[in-house]
């Protein structure tokens, strides 16, 4: 295992919500978009599902995809710093769930944007501390923006999981058989 539990999810939940934004069409467009992310996530804490929380979330994401396409270690720590500082982070122990003791930076009653903003960005301190920032990457499909997390053991993951890697292969297996 490459980075802690709660690190791992809250970097696959960043990229899922990154991943929203970019490709074929815009798929947080509604409350009801906004409701299922959540619950897939199983976010926590104080989550409203109004226009404006939607609103406040859909802001994130560029924020966030930003992270994925840093071009230095300096540049992604100047943006993870910029996202903890504006979430007002105050780091702390929690037990609740199935990830046992772990960290949270805000309080449950914080905005649902706000948590995720930090939560995104404590999990890419640990990127930075353990200098993994070649885990985070872009699909290599030229037709695909997505960005994606490596977490195989010899980082060899290259596409996201919008089936990219699978239907480029049946592509080259179609041209071999012609």
């Amino acid at each position: 295992m490459v980075f802690a539990h709660d690190t791992d999810v809250a970097l696959r939940t960043a990229a899922d919500l990154v991943n929203t934004l970019l490709g074929e069409r815009d798929t947080l467009v509604d409350t009801a978009d906004l409701a299922d992310f959540v619950a897939r996530w199983e976010w926590t804490g104080r989550i409203t599902g109004d226009a404006e929380e939607l609103a406040e979330v859909r802001e994130l994401r560029p924020r966030l995809a930003a992270s994925w396409r840093a071009g230095s270690d300096e540049e992604l720590v100047d943006l993870v710093n910029t996202l903890l500082r504006e979430g007002e982070a105050l780091p702390q122990v929690v037990n609740h769930g199935d990830y046992g003791w772990h960290v949270h930076a805000t309080p449950p009653e914080a905005p649902l944007a706000v948590r995720m903003q930090v939560e995104a960005a404590m999990a890419l301190v640990d990127v930075v501390r353990l200098g993994e920032r070649s885990r985070l990457r872009v699909c290599a499909a030229q037709d695909c923006e997505h960005v994606l997390v490596d977490l195989s053991r010899n980082r060899s993951r290259r596409y996201c999981e919008g089936g990219c890697g699978n239907r480029l292969a049946a592509a080259a297996y179609r041209s071999r058989r012609t």
